[in-house]
C-alpha cells in the first residue's frame, strides 16, 4: 500500500533519480547509469554545464515567456525530445507511458528500434513520433523496418550513430540476461525481492519484464527477437559509410536525423548526406570515453551547418538552466535520457510528465532572470564561457 504522507511530486530530476535508484534492483538502475570505460564522457556531459554562467538582468523582463518550437516538421510546446532509449523494464508500460508523457506536455517522442513495446502502441499514445535505427542487417531489413515504422505512422527518422564498440566499464558492466527464465528468475530474485514496490507493480500488470525487441523486426508477423540476438546482428554488421547514410537517407521522405555528430567536419558530412537534423551526443557517454560534452562542441556544429539543417543536442540534461545553455549557443531543442527514464522509473507515466513540467518550469524561470521573452530571443551574449571551454574545431 502506498504511503498516506508520501508525495510522488519531485521538485527536481536529482530527486527522481534518487526514487528511482530506491525503487529499481541493482542491476536494473546499474544499466541506466552506465558510462564506457571510466565514465570520464558520461560525467563530463553534466560537469560541462556547471562551467557556463549566466548574465541575468534585474529589471525590464517580460511578462510572459513563449517556448514554442518546431523541430524536424513537429510544433512543440517546448524545446525538449524524448530520445530513443532501448528496453525500459524500469515500468510495465515502458515506452507506451513516455509516450503518453510526451503527448500530455506537447513533445516529441523518439522510439527506440530496440524498445519493448509495439511500435503501433507507442504511435497511437504520441503521433508525433520519430523512429530511430541503427545501421543493423542487410539494407533490405533496415528498409523494412523504416517502412514498417512509416506504415504505422511514425513521422520522422532517427539514425543513430554515436555508439562505440567498447563494452568495458571500470566499476564492472551492468548484468544484463539474455531472456527472463528461471534460471535468470533465480539468479536476479534476491535484488527484486529487495525492491517489492518494483516488484508489486509487475505483478499487477499481469507480465514479467522482457527482453524481446518487437520493433527490430521487418515484419509485425515475424517472430520477436531477443536483445542480444538483435544486439548480435547489428554488432556484426560492418559501420556504415557516409554514401550509406546517404543511401538510406534517399529510402525515406520525411524529416531525417542524424545522432552522434560531435565535429564540424561531420556535421558538414550528414548535411552533404541529406541529414535535414542532426543530434550532437554521446550516447550518454557511452561512446569514446574522453569524448568531449555535446555542449562543449555544440557552438562548432552549430557554426558548421546551422543555417541550413536543424541542430539538436543530448546528453547530460539535467535542468532548465542546461536546456536555456544549449539553446544560447544553437541548439533547436534538447532530447533528454537518463532524466525521464528515472521519472518513469519513480512513478510512471506521471513521473515523466513531472520531469517535463520540472525542465519546463526551470527554461521558463531562467528566460524570465534573462529577459527573453522567446526561446528565439536567447544568444551567447546571455552566458558567461570560460577561455578553453571548447575544443578547438576539426575542420
Amino acid at each position: 500500500m502506498e504511503n498516506p504522507w508520501f508525495n510522488p511530486w519531485f521538485e527536481s530530476i536529482a530527486v527522481a533519480q534518487k526514487r528511482a535508484k530506491r525503487r529499481l534492483p541493482k542491476s536494473v538502475y546499474g544499466a541506466l547509469i552506465a558510462g564506457a570505460e571510466r565514465g570520464i564522457t558520461r560525467d563530463d556531459n553534466c560537469a560541462a554545464f556547471e562551467e557556463i554562467g549566466f548574465r541575468p538582468l534585474t529589471a525590464g523582463q517580460p511578462a510572459t515567456r513563449d517556448m514554442a518550437t518546431e523541430v524536424m516538421g513537429q510544433s512543440m510546446s517546448m524545446p525538449v525530445m524524448i530520445s530513443p532509449t532501448g528496453v525500459q523494464a524500469v515500468h510495465p508500460e515502458g515506452e507506451v507511458a513516455v509516450a503518453k508523457a510526451a503527448a500530455a506536455r506537447g513533445v516529441v517522442m523518439g522510439l527506440s528500434s530496440f524498445s519493448s513495446q509495439p511500435m503501433d502502441q507507442v504511435i497511437a499514445a504520441n503521433p508525433q513520433t520519430l523512429f530511430q535505427i541503427y545501421w543493423a542487417g542487410d539494407r533490405d531489413s533496415m528498409v523494412g523496418r523504416m517502412e514498417r515504422a512509416k506504415s504505422n505512422g511514425a513521422v520522422g527518422m532517427i539514425l543513430t550513430l554515436d555508439w562505440s564498440f567498447v563494452h568495458s566499464r571500470d566499476w564492472g558492466s551492468p548484468a544484463i540476461p539474455e531472456s527472463v527464465d528461471l534460471k535468470t528468475m533465480i539468479k536476479h530474485g534476491p535484488e527484486a525481492l529487495l525492491r517489492p514496490r518494483w516488484l508489486f507493480d509487475w505483478f499487477k500488470s499481469g507480465a514479467i519484464p522482457q527482453l524481446g525487441v518487437p520493433n527490430f523486426r521487418v515484419s509485425a508477423s515475424d517472430p520477436v527477437p531477443g536483445f542480444f540476438e538483435a544486439y548480435g546482428t547489428w554488432m556484426q554488421t560492418p559501420p556504415p559509410t557516409w554514401d550509406d547514410v546517404a543511401w538510406l537517407r534517399e529510402q525515406w521522405d520525411g524529416p531525417f536525423m542524424v545522432k552522434g555528430i560531435n565535429r564540424a567536419d561531420e556535421a558538414r558530412r550528414a548535411r552533404d548526406a541529406g541529414a535535414s537534423c542532426i543530434s550532437v551526443s554521446t550516447h550518454a557517454g557511452n561512446n569514446i570515453d574522453g569524448t568531449p560534452a555535446p555542449i562543449r562542441v555544440l557552438p562548432e556544429v552549430v557554426a558548421a551547418v546551422g543555417d541550413e539543417i536543424e541542430v539538436v543536442m543530448d546528453s547530460g540534461i539535467r535542468r532548465g538552466s542546461d536546456v536555456v545553455k544549449a539553446l544560447a549557443l544553437g541548439a533547436k531543442a534538447v532530447m533528454i535520457g537518463r532524466a525521464y527514464l528515472w521519472g518513469l522509473a519513480a512513478n510512471g507515466q506521471a513521473g515523466v510528465e513531472n520531469v517535463l513540467d520540472v525542465l519546463r518550469m526551470g527554461i521558463d524561470s531562467n528566460m524570465l532572470g534573462l529577459g527573453a521573452a522567446s526561446i528565439h530571443d536567447l544568444s551567447r551574449d546571455d552566458l558567461i564561457i570560460p577561455d578553453g571551454f571548447s575544443p578547438s574545431p576539426r575542420d
